[in-house]
C-alpha cells in the first residue's frame, strides 16, 4: 500500500522535532473516532476546523481592551489571537516544536470570550458561573457546526483548557502558548493604550523599560528572544528570572495604569449592566433562543443557564447592542 502524504509528514516530524515535542502521530486522538486525513496530519486538521468555524469569525467584531473603538488600529479579539498564533509559532519554529499544534491552540484558545472582552466576562461570571477558557472548550465540544462541536484531538483541547496564566498544559506546545498569549496583550495593550492618549512610552517605569526595551517592538523582541534561549533543549518553556520578572512587573503596571484607568473603562460598567439585562432577559423567555439554543435546552443537555450563557457568550459587541436595544429599547410608531 502507498504511503500517503500525511504518513509522510509524519515521518518527518519523527526526524526533525525535537524530542520533547508532540508527535502528530503519538496523539491521544479525539472524542469520537474518524477517518484519518491522507492529506494533514491530526493538528494540521484541527487548525483548519477552528479556522473556518463560526465563532472564529466572529472574533473581529469582540472587544479586546478598548470597548467598541472609533479608530481603524485598534486590536479586536481576532487580532489578539492572530498576533498569539504568530509568536507561539515563532517559539515553536525556534525549539522544534510542533507548530501545527501550537497554532491550533493559539486560534482555538479565546473562542469562548465574550462581547466586551473582560467586561462581559465578568457580567456573566456575575450572574453564572462563567470562565472563558472553559467556554472556549464548550465552543469547540459541542456549540459549533449546531452542536456537534469540532471533535478536535486532546491536545489541542487540553492546550485552550489550560492557556490561562494558572493552568497547567500537559505539552510545550500548551506552555508555549500560554506563555505567548500573555507576551501578546501585554505589548499589544500597551501599543493600544499608548495609541489612544492612556499612556506615554515614558510613564512605563525606567526599571522595566531598562530590561525589557523602550518600544513595543524591541519589548516583544526581547520577550520572544528570552524564552527560545531558556527553554532551547529544556523539558518545559520558561523566561529568565530577570525577564520574567520585568514582565510581570509591566503587566502589574499594565493593570493600574490601562486595565484599571477609568478614562479606557469608562464605559465598561454600561456594558456589564446590558449583559446581564440580557442574560436575565433570555433566562425568562427562552423562545427568544435561536433554534440551535431551544433544541439543546429541550434535550436537557445543560442547565437553561448555561445554554443562555453560550449564546451570550457567542455574540459579537454590536450583536449584543442590537439585542439590547431590540428587547429594552422601544420602537418608533409606524402606521
Amino acid at each position: 500500500m502507498a504511503v500517503t502524504i500525511r504518513e509522510q509528514l509524519e515521518e518527518r516530524e519523527v526526524e526533525y522535532l525535537s524530542p520533547y515535542a508532540t508527535l502528530s502521530r503519538n496523539s491521544r486522538g479525539r472524542q469520537r473516532e474518524e477517518p484519518q486525513c491522507d492529506i494533514r496530519p491530526v493538528f494540521q486538521r484541527d487548525r483548519d476546523r477552528i479556522l473556518h468555524c463560526k465563532a472564529f469569525r466572529r472574533l473581529k467584531q469582540k472587544t479586546q481592551v478598548f470597548l467598541l473603538p472609533k479608530g481603524d488600529h485598534y486590536r479586536t479579539r481576532m487580532t489578539h489571537t492572530l498576533e498569539v498564533s504568530q509568536n507561539a509559532r515563532t517559539i515553536a519554529k525556534a525549539l522544534r516544536l510542533n507548530e501545527d499544534l501550537v497554532e491550533a491552540i493559539a486560534l482555538g484558545h479565546d473562542l469562548g470570550h465574550t462581547p466586551f472582552g473582560h467586561a462581559g466576562e465578568k457580567a456573566l461570571n456575575h450572574v453564572y458561573h462563567f470562565q472563558h477558557q472553559k467556554q472556549s472548550l464548550r465552543v469547540v465540544d459541542c456549540i459549533e457546526k449546531e452542536g456537534r462541536g469540532l471533535n478536535l484531538t486532546w491536545e489541542v483541547r487540553d492546550g485552550i483548557l489550560n492557556h490561562q496564566t494558572s493552568g497547567t498544559p500537559h505539552t510545550l506546545e500548551g506552555q508555549v502558548l500560554r506563555l505567548s498569549d500573555k507576551i501578546a496583550y501585554i505589548n499589544h495593550d500597551m501599543d493600544d493604550a499608548i495609541r489612544g492618549g492612556i499612556l506615554t512610552e515614558e510613564d512605563i517605569p525606567a526599571d522595566i523599560r531598562e530590561v525589557l526595551g523602550s518600544s513595543c517592538k524591541a519589548r516583544l523582541n526581547k520577550m520572544v528572544h528570552d524564552v527560545i534561549i531558556n527553554s532551547m533543549d529544556q523539558p518545559e518553556i520558561r523566561m529568565s528570572q530577570q525577564v520574567g520578572e520585568a514582565m510581570s512587573d509591566l503587566r502589574r503596571f499594565m493593570f493600574e495604569n490601562v486595565y484599571l484607568n477609568p478614562r479606557a473603562k469608562g464605559e465598561e460598567e454600561k456594558a456589564i449592566h446590558m449583559i446581564e439585562q440580557l442574560f436575565e432577559y433570555c433566562v425568562g423567555h427562552p423562545e427568544v433562543l435561536p433554534q440551535q439554543f431551544r433544541d439543546a435546552l429541550s434535550r436537557g443537555e445543560s442547565s437553561k443557564e448555561q445554554i443562555v450563557c453560550d449564546y451570550i457568550a457567542g455574540m459579537t459587541d454590536p450583536y449584543a447592542v442590537k439585542k439590547f436595544q431590540d428587547y429594552f429599547i422601544p420602537e418608533s410608531w409606524k402606521k
